[in-house]
């Protein structure tokens, strides 16, 4: 999901400016990494399962300096992307279980093993949740001179016309693909997934009026959205976020509606206890300092970290879910 040129000139000198009085507020600094058996000792890198300059990239760079500086150690960051993120999870599942190899990935770390089911790694087996970062809303939209006005009259004209309507998403397997077919499969709308390779190109089509409709990150529809040239119906989350003022799909009258994208970081299975401990303290930290709270919010995120716990509990809830998702629909992700 490419992020605009406005919003990146906006973010470019994020790692330059002053560090906020972040070290000297109780939190984990180096002086504290004797309890965590000397970890860390030495830069960490951080697998990014995107390519260079999309919206979990800037997310991991505006995350960055905050979380170095909280560890007392460099990040090194390391744009993967490809195959579902299934590139980056191979990195990571092939370097050592120590804390140093980390991986930054998003929703699609529970759906890639629907789309590549022969990996030289298990994604349940080898990988361990180290804590959430931030929520990323995703919103259907239509173009402005669609006569869709809501979500009802949408799905009227999508159960009304002989073909449906087709949508564009980021990608087979994206959280826009999957919600689109959970909107099909909750409504008996006639949907057709449009599969393209970002979320900028979407918009594009969006904004030409070339496609029907599309559901994708609030920072990738933000630049049409204000320019008149896309409306914004609904967003995919239970509670409303991204764009002031657009109602959820579960208000909207699809009732438990809730598919929204997120960014976590996760480790090798049997990364040390205190390493691990460590890093979930460093993480709660960075996303909590309100700079980078701020410029989350720049881009259509939330930080919301959440413990090892809960981030496994919700990897665990959502993958069964697009395997009900695949058994009910039919729909093909690989």
């Amino acid at each position: 999901m490419a992020v605009s040129r406005r919003r990146l000139a906006a973010l470019a000198g994020a790692a330059l400016l002053p560090m906020p009085a972040l070290l000297s507020s109780g939190l984990p600094t180096a002086a504290r990494a004797q309890e965590a058996g000397g970890y860390p000792n030495r830069p960490i890198r951080l697998v990014v399962a995107f390519a260079a300059g999309g919206n979990s990239d800037t997310l991991a760079r505006l995350l960055q300096p905050r979380l170095a500086a909280v560890l007392g150690q460099g990040i090194v960051i390391d744009n993967r992307g490809g195959a579902a993120g299934t590139l980056a999870a191979a990195a990571v599942a092939s370097a050592p279980a120590d804390g140093y190899t980390l991986l930054f990935d998003a929703a699609s770390f529970v759906v890639a093993q629907f789309v590549h089911r022969s990996t030289p790694f298990s994604y349940e087996r080898d990988f361990a949740p180290v804590g959430m970062v931030a929520e990323v809303p995703y919103i259907l939209a239509v173009p402005a001179g669609s006569a869709a006005r809501d979500l009802p009259g949408f799905l009227a004209a999508a159960k009304a016309g002989r073909d449906g309507i087709a949508y564009g998403s980021p990608g087979v397997g994206s959280i826009g693909h999957l919600a689109g077919a959970l909107l099909a499969h909750r409504t008996g709308a006639k949907l057709e997934h449009v599969p393209y390779r970002g979320g900028s190109e979407v918009a594009r089509d969006l904004a030409a009026g070339t496609l029907e409709a599309g559901i994708l990150s609030t920072n990738s529809l933000s630049p049409v959205i204000e320019s008149g040239k896309a409306r914004a119906l609904a967003v995919t989350s239970a509670r409303r976020g991204g764009i002031p003022g657009v109602p959820t799909i579960a208000e909207s009258g699809v009732p438990g509606f809730d598919l929204t994208s997120w960014n976590a970081i996760f480790c090798r299975a049997g990364t040390p206890e205190p390493a691990l401990r460590r890093l979930e303290a460093a993480i709660d930290a960075a996303t909590a300092d309100p700079e980078v709270r701020a410029r989350f919010a720049a881009i259509g995120a939330e930080a919301t970290p959440a413990e090892p716990r809960k981030l496994g509990e919700r990897v665990a809830r959502e993958r069964e879910m697009v395997a009900q998702l695949i058994r009910d629909t039919g729909i093909t992700l690989g």
